[in-house]
């Protein structure tokens, strides 16, 4: 955890990525400047499970979630943070059962461009 207590310049970075393969290389975009890796965790954990919960339907079981989700959903994962950094395969078939709630889904309120627009309105 000590090479990752510190952010790499420009801080950290989550990459957003099309499980469709609908994106080029699937990577839809990369989302720096999280000042600490908790930040960035958290983006990508809430990120996926808002993915997931667009993917679920009524009457799908978990397992048909995750299939949605790996046909058309996004993952997300931080860059450079070795094994600590947030991995979706750790918390998928937790996701898949239990139904998330909005403040679990909110990755805008963790989104750091966010507050550079809130910024830019001052």
């Amino acid at each position: 955890m000590s090479e990752t207590l510190f952010a790499p310049e420009g801080g950290w970075r989550v990459r957003i990525i099309d499980l469709s393969g609908g994106a080029e290389d699937n990577i839809v975009e990369e989302i720096g400047g999280f000042p600490d890796l908790i930040h960035a965790n958290a983006f990508a954990r809430a990120y996926v499970r808002d993915s997931i919960e667009r993917c679920r339907s009524a009457g799908l079981s978990p397992k048909e979630v995750l299939q949605a989700w790996f046909a058309y959903g996004e993952d997300a994962e931080v860059l450079e943070a070795g094994d600590d950094g947030w991995r979706s395969a750790n918390e998928l078939d937790d996701f898949a059962a239990h139904r998330a709630s909005e403040m679990e889904r909110d990755w805008r309120a963790l989104d750091p461009r966010r507050a550079e627009d809130e910024d830019e309105e001052d």
